[in-house]
């Protein structure tokens, strides 16, 4: 229970702000106001708005004043709804890439495009994949910073990374189809194969990747249209394929006529990365990434690298589903990967992915921990005995939300596991944050 001052007027704009009554964007009072408002020091009421920053519920901007923080909606499959209901909840859960910065970012590309030749064409509606020219400049991005040579015309834009793996289930794939999978792998593609009635067929992870024997006496066994893949940085595992692992991936693929699909969205966190399966079977892989991890989740702005066979029939895809993109998003995103900003954006997310590894590995040292350095987050196995239910209830009850590795799982049976995503807690609070969490996991019973 709230006792000092400062902690009441966190708690009761906390509340305010997760009921709603504060809205997105709503500008709180200055430091002077709220400190005259409640009878306080202006360095309480710093102190205070302080708080409220770490918690991510608000965000200051130098010159402008506090502003409530839009709190995107967290993923259905996760548990843990509580946690984040209350005021002083820490979200391990999800990543969203939130850097200094950002709304100047924001702001300088709202005044660039506004002082541009034709603004009146962004208000126009632009062709299914997008426009020639902003596909030429992901054509510029793939070439020099993900080793994939593609023309544009085997480049489509798309609503984020999601939305690729949607056209693309639509576009080659039909109900019943049967799809190789890791037995542990991204929700999202899990969720889109219920909505489209795909038979997932798991493939057991070994130490450094599927195992690959598994799969091909899998292909052997029964037809597999098609084998979705995260060679760069799985999800949740973190590994990254090396050569001779892809090359027989790929060999794999070709020998038994599967679909390649390619989950590039964190890909870009591993530097250097080996060769991308597009590159190596460019007639059968479907590279699909984003800006939503490097940039920002709220952007929408994803790219699918096709087969040349296939183009016309995602396109038709796009068109039928979705059309097109707003054009303000693509002029956006396109001016800052031709402008640099994406490139030199990875680099200091890498960079910050590297040091939140670090604080992580110190913390959990002796548990039982994969991730990959550059990755903004890591796989707890639990101790014997130990349930991820009551892990993540126990942790609930401490303000902290987490992923249990059911949502993970293809197969009927999940190991007992937490996923903990690592980027959405400041990071000068994050040792504690996970302190917190080792401390909570030893204290239960077993």
């Amino acid at each position: 229970m709230a006792t000092s001052p400062v902690a009441v007027i966190v708690e009761r704009l906390a509340a305010q702000i997760h009921s709603g009554r504060l809205a997105p964007g709503t500008a709180l009072p200055t430091h002077r106001e709220l400190a005259a408002r409640h009878g306080i020091a202006v360095a309480s009421a710093s102190k205070a708005y302080a708080q409220l920053r770490s918690m991510g519920l608000v965000v200051g901007e130098t010159g402008r004043g506090t502003f409530v923080r839009d709190r995107p909606p967290q993923r259905e499959w996760d548990s843990g709804d509580e946690a984040r209901r209350s005021a002083s909840a820490v979200d391990l859960s999800f990543n969203h890439p939130t850097w200094p910065g950002q709304a100047a970012l924001l702001r300088g590309m709202l005044r660039e495009l506004a002082t541009s030749g034709d603004l009146a064409a962004l208000m126009h509606q632009q062709p299914p994949g997008g426009r020639r020219h902003e596909r030429r400049i992901v054509a510029d991005l793939l070439t020099t910073s993900r080793g994939i040579d593609a023309d544009a015309e085997r480049i489509l834009l798309v609503n984020g990374a999601q939305h690729g793996l949607d056209v693309v289930v639509r576009a080659m794939l039909r109900p019943h189809d049967a799809v190789a999978v890791d037995a542990l792998s991204y929700p999202g593609f899990r969720m889109l194969a219920e909505l489209q009635s795909l038979d997932l067929a798991p493939v057991p992870a070994c130490a450094d990747g599927p195992d690959l024997d598994a799969l091909e006496r899998l292909c052997r066994s029964r037809p597999i249209r098609a084998i979705y893949a995260m060679p760069t940085l799985h999800n949740p595992l973190g590994w990254v394929l090396d050569a001779q692992q892809r090359q027989r991936l790929v060999a794999i693929a070709r020998r038994h006529d599967c679909v390649l699909i390619e989950d590039a969205a964190y890909a870009w966190l591993a530097d250097p990365a080996p060769v991308a399966l597009a590159k190596l079977a460019p007639e059968r892989t479907f590279h699909i990434a984003s800006l939503s991890k490097s940039l920002a989740s709220g952007l929408r702005f994803g790219y699918v690298v096709v087969p040349a066979s296939c183009a016309v029939r995602v396109k038709a895809v796009i068109r039928a589903s979705h059309w097109s993109l707003p054009s303000l998003v693509t002029a956006m995103a396109t001016r800052w990967i031709a402008e640099g900003t994406v490139a030199q954006q990875e680099i200091a997310l890498r960079e910050d992915a590297r040091r939140r590894q670090a604080i992580a590995a110190d913390v959990f040292a002796g548990l039982d921990v994969r991730a990959h350095p550059a990755s903004p987050f890591l796989w707890l196995r639990l101790p014997e005995d130990l349930r991820m239910d009551r892990a993540a209830e126990a942790l609930a009850a401490r303000g902290i939300a987490v992923s249990k590795a059911e949502a993970y799982a293809t197969g009927r049976q999940a190991p007992h596991a937490l996923r903990l995503g690592l980027g959405s807690v400041p990071i000068d609070g994050l040792a504690d944050v996970l302190r917190q969490l080792r401390d909570t996991l030893e204290r239960l019973p077993v």
